[in-house]
């Protein structure tokens, strides 16, 4: 059963749909429901779905940029778009951001259960590829060169001829092209676990997490001493964009479709493909940081530049949201960039040290703020939105009541009043 959540500003659409889907006859469980985009983002972030079902013209946060977001805290989850004008080029905007449906309304609800089955459909192929996989066919000429790259202890570092001459051997083998880059190389190790924290990495398992890694990067992929090693391959570009949700994506379907955890390592990025050998040992290394609990996302970056400081880095992520609410692009992406520490590890500390996710703490400052200019300014209530970090009005209303119980109306009169 896949779960799924249906976002729409029209109460009486949504209802309708709501109540008239059989949803469990199809193979989908309801677990919420939204009628604005920044509520949807909410019970993404809270319920993780399969499938988020919405109106590509939502209000406070549109269907774009909804996408995006989802992808950014939830990389698994598929959308569903439905839009009340046939308007596919606005969509094809969004294609990168796992659509996996474009409907347009009026849909009726056995238009919509037909068009749910299709999905399923897609969906169950996507986990039955994930769950078996196959073995990658590894072209012959590459496997000896990307094995000594990765195995061979004795390789000089930091040799610009020597970089220059493998880049051109990368080339030749048709893993990059001459006038791409320029490219940036890191290792990523995946240990898959049952859950006695054994391991059952089995080479089966290189092409599922290809199929998610060729989405994002240029990559080689190896099944050795019992786990799988994928070398990666991006500009700068590339990685700050997407290796986080390429990393959390490969974690999050692991444990949804085989039902197993893992243990991903990842080592420093590098300009030279001379340090293979080196970044390859940082992603093994990185791995050890799981302990015990033999789980989790681990960049070897952040580990030995915060070691033993978790701490710290919240209250640096803190300090930035202080200075920076205001900002309307504010996000945990942009802070984990500038604490530069990735923003799964970022994400995990703040909901460790305070009990909140990143978009809880921030949502709060705004609101705490707010009160204040409310209370002791003159300000209109839409120049304080703004002082805050809200573009829109209506959305920094919802907000406010939804934190505070009242509208910021209600409470700048409760306050003349007393």
């Amino acid at each position: 059963m896949y779960t799924i959540i249906v976002a729409d500003d029209e109460e009486e659409l949504r209802l309708a749909l709501i109540e008239k889907v059989d949803w469990e006859s199809v193979g989908f469980r309801l677990v919420g429901e939204a009628e604005n985009g920044a509520e949807a983002l909410e019970l993404v972030e809270k319920f993780k779905p399969d499938v988020l079902l919405t109106d590509i013209q939502m209000p406070f946060v549109n269907g774009i940029e909804l996408a995006r977001q989802v992808r950014e805290i939830h990389p698994s989850t598929q959308i569903a778009f439905l839009s009340g004008h046939d308007d596919f080029s606005y969509a094809q905007q969004a294609i990168q951001y796992n659509i996996i449906s474009y409907m347009l309304k009026p849909i009726s609800a056995a238009e919509l259960t037909e068009e749910l089955l299709k999905i399923k459909e897609k969906i169950d192929e996507q986990f039955r590829s994930f769950a078996t996989g196959s073995p990658e066919p590894k072209p012959e000429i590459a496997m000896p060169f990307f094995m000594t790259l990765l195995l061979d202890e004795f390789q000089v570092e930091n040799d610009p001829k020597r970089d220059a001459q493998l880049f051109e051997k990368l080339v030749d083998i048709g893993v990059v092209s001459k006038d791409g880059g320029p490219f940036l190389y890191t290792v990523m190790t995946v240990s898959i676990v049952n859950d006695d924290s054994m391991n059952e990495t089995r080479e089966e398992n290189v092409n599922a997490l290809n199929s998610v890694l060729e989405k994002y990067f240029k990559s080689v992929s190896f099944y050795i001493n019992g786990k799988i090693t994928s070398i990666l391959i991006s500009t700068k570009r590339g990685y700050d964009k997407y290796l986080h949700i390429a990393v959390e994506e490969i974690y999050e379907k692991v444990k949804r479709i085989m039902g197993r955890d893992s243990v991903i390592g990842i080592g420093r990025l590098t300009e030279g493909l001379s340090n293979m050998h080196k970044t390859y040992v940082e992603s093994v290394k990185a791995m050890d940081y799981s302990g015990k609990q033999k789980k989790g996302i681990f960049f070897i970056a952040d580990m030995e530049q915060y070691r033993n400081s978790a701490q710290l880095i919240s209250e640096k992520a803190l300090q930035i949201i202080n200075a920076g609410y205001m900002n309307p692009d504010i996000s945990l992406v942009s802070v984990s960039n500038e604490i530069a520490i990735s923003p799964n590890y970022l994400s995990a500390l703040i909901k460790k040290s305070t009990g909140c996710t990143f978009v809880d703490l921030l949502s709060k400052k705004r609101i705490e703020v707010a009160t204040d200019l409310l209370l002791h300014s003159s300000y209109k209530v839409r120049e304080i939105a703004e002082k805050c970090g809200y573009s829109d009005q209506h959305y920094f209303s919802y907000s406010f009541k939804k934190i505070t119980g009242m509208t910021p109306n209600t409470c700048r009169r409760g306050a003349a009043e007393g």
